[in-house]
């Protein structure tokens, strides 16, 4: 169980490509979980349970945070299978706003479906939520616009 409280659905090493001029391949310890993908540089474990992360960052910011990336679900819109080449599955994960994030792994490992198929389940949870939150409401419509015409008719 993560500090957020969700659970790791898988976790293993993932290979980022760098937005910089190069685009070099760099290896990431990821954690799927029911939110989306947290990013950590392999270089920096976490913190034991219970024990505070070592100050590396800046005063104020907090160390694991610092180098820490999450990729939430929330603001992903597709996860695209590019091409199989060698022993490599490489895929993008686009977020909303249009960013592009490349990714690549051996095939075995298969990341990219597992990324996906939280990802559609993550968006099924939230349709259902609305879904639920508008009968709800329509529910509480009724019951308020009933209860109004109760009252006007013994009145009358």
């Amino acid at each position: 169980m993560l500090e957020s409280g969700c659970k790791a659905v898988k976790e293993g090493v993932l290979e980022k490509r760098s937005d910089g001029l190069l685009q070099l391949w760099k290896k990431k310890r990821c954690i799927l979980t029911e939110e989306g993908l947290l990013l950590i540089p392999p270089k920096q474990p976490p913190p034991p349970p219970g024990e505070p992360a070592q100050q590396t960052a800046p005063p104020g910011v907090e160390p694991a945070a610092a180098k820490l990336k999450e990729l939430r679900f929330s603001d992903m819109k597709t996860v695209d299978c590019v091409e199989r080449k060698g022993k490599y599955v490489y895929f993008t994960v686009v977020m909303a706003e249009g960013k592009e994030i490349d990714f690549r792994c051996p095939q075995e490992q298969g990341w990219n479906a597992e990324i996906t198929l939280q990802m559609v389940q993550y968006k099924n949870r939230q349709a259902i939520l609305a879904v639920k939150s508008t009968r709800q409401k329509q529910q509480h419509l009724v019951q308020q616009h009933g209860h109004r015409l109760r009252s006007a008719s013994n009145s009358a």
